[in-house]
């Protein structure tokens, strides 16, 4: 399809973004129609869909959403003529005033002087707005419009202000693409790590605690798991690994320039009457780490690598399972190394990347983040360390986008944006390039001259927080894990209690082999005991009666292939041995 004709597709993203801001209007026009009391804040486009905050104190239920829809499609058929206008501030501020609308007052006082007000006025509806819109609502696909949520949001983000309800909404060109986008969503909800990791005995949030997840015992089983082949693919990459204090002085963050960029984020205390800072990242002591002892050029690279446990304040509002939570741990690297290492450390990196994806059967674009206008540093310094990053990974053919202006505040970086099974898109993995902290910590080695020479250092993550790639391949696997990933590998179903013995030698055998079984020895139908072991997603489940028991052997059954038949116990452990072993993403 030519550009052209591409314009006014849902494939150009602005177009699709002015469709759902036009979208939002309607809403907000549906709103003041059926509730006029209901005071307006804003409603921008999103990345999926668009939202309007609406001042109300209740939230809308079901039934109140599925009345705005209808009264939106009613809109859109009206097919009112979305017209813009520009008022001077005195004028702007006296209609918002007569029309009762205290936020949009507020925006408009908060605009700058020069600032052109404009509005967008469709029949009897007008809402401040910089644009831009449809030129009609009947350009908007009435029955291809659904309300997909109400959530409580604080005007501009501020918890100490007041409370509004956020309606999200999506909408289409047409009515095929919403039942697609609304059956993903369904799949989206059944994958929802919250509720897995609850029904599957995982993890779970309390009230006493929020944001900060406690791991139950199947939990750590597939946390331990996930951390043995962690610390297994960084051995193979010539890692070594350290551990770091979770407090140290604020003197430190000073220094690192973490405090001026991260200290609304950050937990703090007094020792001994001085400032501590609870660490919200780990490279400061990663940079302790290094100056404990002097470093020749013979020693570098050297690859530092910390499982390390930060904390970060984040909004109760902002706080979402195990993706936003207020502790988690990174899975840090600081990677030392001559200005001349770089391309090949990067290369290096990715490369562990690929493999460690690979594992999930997770693919990733990249994206090169610039320089932010919050920086340290010489935009020399800068430019070249965002070249050296672009042309380490063209060499390995893999391609990139730029998000301009996203970098860390002391160096540009690469970030690994996650595909799972549903397509969506999560940013685990980044590469730090940083010849800034190496300054402040005054880090040096020896060079092959005999002299002294500053290192440059990569920060790296490549599961990123450990809690939140859990979360991730939660969903990615809808919590049936790879049976080298599972916490429970094999469960034992005995029929009759005359081979629950026979059943508990099988499990010593398994036992003794490494793998991790359960024997389900309850007086209940075979029946349900295979429907409650498929329900707790084991990989494989192990039929015993009296026929194996007699000829030393197993009925398997697996998660995704049901019966697969009669065969040897040694047969069995030597199948899921090599599945185990391959740690195959099934």
């Amino acid at each position: 399809m030519s550009e052209e004709n591409n314009q006014f597709t849902f494939e150009n993203p602005e177009y699709r973004k002015t469709y759902w801001h036009t979208t939002s209007h309607i809403l907000a026009q549906a709103m003041k129609r059926l509730h006029p009391e209901v005071k307006l804040a804003i409603g921008p486009a999103i990345e999926n869909g668009f939202y309007y905050d609406f001042d109300t104190p209740q939230p809308f239920t079901e039934d109140q959403l599925a009345e705005l829809e209808a009264e939106m499609r009613k809109i859109c058929k009206e097919k009112l003529k979305l017209e813009r206008f520009e008022l001077p501030r005195a004028e702007a501020l006296k209609l918002m005033e007569e029309k009762g609308e205290p936020y949009k007052v507020e925006l408009i006082n908060d605009l700058p002087e020069d600032a052109v007000i404009s509005f967008y006025k469709q029949g009897d509806f007008t809402d401040l707005c910089a644009g831009p819109h449809l030129d009609s609502t009947g350009r908007v696909k009435g029955n291809a419009i659904k309300l997909t949520a109400c959530n409580a949001a604080y005007w501009r983000g501020d918890s100490s202000r007041q409370t509004l309800q956020r309606i999200y909404g999506i909408a289409f060109p047409k009515k095929e693409e919403l039942d697609e986008y609304l059956a993903k969503l369904e799949e989206a909800r059944k994958r929802d790590h919250r509720r897995l990791g609850k029904e599957l005995g995982l993890f779970t949030l309390m009230d006493e605690g929020p944001g900060f997840p406690f791991f139950l015992p199947k939990g750590m089983v597939l946390r331990n798991t996930l951390l043995d082949y962690w610390r297994e693919v960084h051995k193979k990459y010539g890692y070594v690994e350290i551990s770091t204090p979770i407090i140290l002085n604020q003197a430190l963050w000073h220094r690192s320039g973490h405090w001026d960029h991260y200290k609304d984020n950050m937990y703090t205390t007094v020792i001994d009457g001085e400032d501590y800072a609870v660490k919200p990242m780990n490279c400061p002591g990663g940079m302790l780490v290094y100056k404990t002892e002097p470093h020749s050029y013979r020693d570098l690279p050297l690859r530092m690598a910390e499982l390390g446990l930060v904390h970060r304040h984040e909004l109760s509002g902002a706080l979402h399972g195990l993706f936003r939570v207020r502790c988690f741990t990174q899975d840090d690297a600081h990677i030392f190394m001559t200005w001349d290492q770089m391309e090949s450390e990067i290369q290096n990196v990715v490369r562990l990347f690929d493999e460690v994806y690979s594992v999930f059967g997770l693919s990733y674009q990249i994206e090169v983040s610039t320089m932010p206008e919050d920086h340290i540093g010489e935009k020399e310094t800068w430019d070249m360390a965002t070249e050296t990053l672009k042309k380490a990974i063209s060499a390995m053919g893999k391609d990139f986008i730029i998000n301009e202006g996203d970098g860390a505040f002391y160096g540009p970086k690469l970030d690994f944006h996650l595909a799972d099974s549903l397509g969506r898109t999560w940013q685990c993995g980044t590469i730090q390039l940083d010849m800034q902290m190496p300054e402040r910590f005054d880090l040096e080695y020896v060079g092959e001259d005999g002299g002294k020479h500053r290192p440059v250092m990569i920060h790296r993550v490549v599961l990123g927080s450990i809690e939140r790639f859990i979360g991730v391949i939660t969903e990615h696997f809808a919590g049936a894990f790879p049976a080298w990933l599972s916490p429970v590998q094999v469960k034992i179903l005995p029929i009759t209690d005359r081979t629950a013995e026979y059943a508990d030698q099988v499990q010593d055998v398994l036992d003794k082999h490494g793998f991790r079984v359960e024997v389900d020895h309850r007086n209940e139908k075979i029946g349900k005991k295979i429907r409650e072991a498929q329900l707790e997603k084991v990989p494989y489940m192990l039929v015993l009666g009296d026929k194996e028991a007699e000829g030393v052997t197993v009925a398997v059954r697996s998660r995704s292939g049901g019966d697969q038949g009669v065969m040897s116990l040694e047969e069995f452990v030597e199948i899921l041995g090599e599945e185990v072993a391959q740690r195959l993403a099934r």
